[in-house]
């Protein structure tokens, strides 16, 4: 009994449990006693979680039938969701796998590339190599300089 002598009090394995009645309420003999664990936060590991945002991602207004069928609240989905968008959902990344690879060769203008950027007087512009004829070069640019 309780100190205030109403009610019973059963033991089970591990648990406490209040099962009498007080004589405000119902008091039908109990023939069974379930005990239901809910309790507990369900563990979901990274490889799931991204299952199941990628399930909720694949379509339109998919985030509610997603979330009931797995058995989870729309919150925590869109908390995966945000997550999973920014990077921090799942294992953080390796490595990277990389390849050590020769410079390319340079083909640009600038000190050193071996070509010659000449602007006429009309706004043209002609790139030539360094080592160009030069009675060759100077036909093009006054052709150039002639053109409207």
């Amino acid at each position: 009994m309780y100190p205030s002598g109403v009610g019973r009090l059963a033991e089970l394995p591990g648990v406490q449990l209040i099962v009498g009645m007080d004589s405000l309420t119902d008091t039908r003999h109990i023939s069974r006693l379930e005990i239901v664990d809910t309790g507990r936060r369900r563990r979901w590991p990274d490889e799931v979680k991204v299952r199941i945002v990628e399930e909720s991602l694949s379509g339109p207004r998919l985030a509610s039938a997603t979330a009931r069928r797995h058995g989870i609240s729309n919150q925590l989905l869109f908390s995966w969701r945000k997550a999973y968008r920014a990077g921090r959902l799942g294992a953080p990344a390796g490595f990277v796998p990389a390849m050590i690879v020769p410079e390319p060769h340079e083909s640009g203008t600038g000190p050193g590339c071996g070509r010659i950027e000449i602007v006429s007087a009309n706004g043209r512009r002609v790139l030539v190599d360094n080592d160009v004829e030069v009675e060759a070069l100077l036909r093009i640019v006054r052709g150039l300089e002639t053109l409207p």
